[in-house]
């Protein structure tokens, strides 16, 4: 039973650096390694949520997987795991208004970055709804093998 909870850390926590990562790649591609290391220091709790909580997402999916071959899942996963990205890298896309006036969509840079905090909060329940459902599936899964066996 050990290794299909190992396998399960490890993909969570792959997927969670991942989230980090992107942040950190899409950002600096943005605004500079210092900007998007100063605003990971300023929001890391939110940024720490956020990853965690995709991280636990595609643990449980794994596991679950494991399970059962075919399992559902992973829309909810999808889903969920765009919105984190969004919501972490919409922390600094405010920042664009410098540059985005030439693409013709300041207004949009300007509201993201008007409620940038709400984009984590979302993101972050986003992520809950997911947990809960994929760890409902688990539960649904091992009790029914436990009446079978």
């Amino acid at each position: 039973m050990h290794r299909p909870i190992t396998k399960s850390f490890i993909g969570g926590s792959i997927a969670t650096g991942t989230l980090i990562a992107a942040y950190f790649a899409i950002v600096s591609l943005i605004s500079g390694f210092a900007f998007a290391g100063s605003q990971f220091v300023e929001f890391w709790f939110y940024f720490v949520g956020l990853a965690l909580g995709f991280g636990i997402q595609i643990g449980l999916y794994i596991y679950l997987k494991q399970l059962v071959r075919g399992a559902s899942g992973g829309p909810v996963v999808a889903v969920t795991g765009m919105t984190s990205t969004a919501a972490m890298v919409a922390c600094c896309t405010h920042y664009l208004v410098n540059i985005l006036p030439i693409l013709g969509i300041s207004a949009f840079a300007s509201f993201v970055g008007e409620y940038q905090v709400q984009f984590f909060w979302v993101g972050i329940a986003f992520n809950l709804v997911g947990i809960v459902y994929i760890a409902s599936r688990v539960i649904k899964v091992r009790g029914n093998m436990q009446h079978i066996a």
